[in-house]
């Protein structure tokens, strides 16, 4: 291994640099974040101004309007994502984390089978199935719904 490589492995670990490189990232983020804020509010003013006169005869709205309706639609309907363990998804909250096919009668590699067995066999067992219904006293037998 060459100086040159030792020299950039060692630039790369350094715990100051990684402190500058994690601000940096931080930096880039929040002023990312608000570029999507302002442009996210530019279009809610444009379509808003677009749509809303025509249809509902409502006012036109400046940008800063635009830009705290879209606050406000977030607080009402989304609020801001700070769920903790609540949130919803496959990987917070939900029955089917785990095996999902843990209690199940069949495993997947039963269920790929299935389109071969009603092609096959599955006329065949539904008929048997009606007739075997239509056979027994109570509800959905009997001849007036044959």
């Amino acid at each position: 291994m060459s100086s040159h490589e030792m020299g950039a492995g060692w630039r790369l670990h350094h715990p100051g640099l990684r402190g500058l490189r994690i601000a940096g990232i931080a930096v880039v983020a929040v002023i990312g974040t608000a570029v999507f804020a302002l442009a996210f509010g530019w279009l809610v003013m444009i379509l808003w101004n677009w749509v809303m006169p025509s249809i509902f005869h409502l006012g036109v709205i400046t940008y800063w309007e635009a830009f705290g309706l879209t606050i406000l639609g977030k607080l009402i309907f989304g609020g801001f994502g700070f769920r903790g363990g609540h949130g919803r998804g496959p990987w917070k909250g939900s029955p089917w984390r785990g095996n999902p096919w843990e209690g199940r009668p069949h495993g997947p590699n039963e269920w790929r089978m299935y389109r071969e067995f009603w092609e096959t066999e599955g006329r065949q067992a539904f008929d048997t199935f009606v007739q075997r219904k239509k056979a027994e006293p109570g509800p959905g037998s009997g001849p007036q719904d044959a």
